[in-house]
């Protein structure tokens, strides 16, 4: 969960892939929203809402969230549907990892 709309969209989503990348390196197997840009982009007629209903669906099936720094009203939401549902939030990798990977 990071900024996507909330500043320059590319470099956002090439942030969230660099971390996608780096969670895939260590074992997991992330889901990163911001692909969606590129489907946005060939399709524009969709709505913000229908884009975060899109991701809070895939959220469900998700073990945790990460949350990465920077404003987004977007990654908000996505820390309250987690906290209804039971999924723990993580705010830096160092967390995250020691969470998942060294216990």
């Amino acid at each position: 969960a990071s900024p996507y709309s909330q500043g320059d969209r590319l470099e956002n989503v090439k942030t969230a892939i660099a971390m996608g990348e780096l969670l895939f390196n260590l074992g997991f197997v992330p889901f990163v929203p911001h692909l969606s840009h590129f489907w946005e982009n060939e399709y524009p007629q969709r709505s913000y809402e229908e884009w975060m209903k899109w991701c809070l669906a895939w959220l469900i099936s998700c073990n945790c969230l990460l949350r990465l720094p920077g404003v987004s009203p977007g990654a908000d939401r996505e820390i309250l549907m987690a906290n209804r549902i039971g999924i723990p939030v993580y705010y830096t990798l160092d967390a995250l990892k020691a969470s998942w990977l060294e216990s």
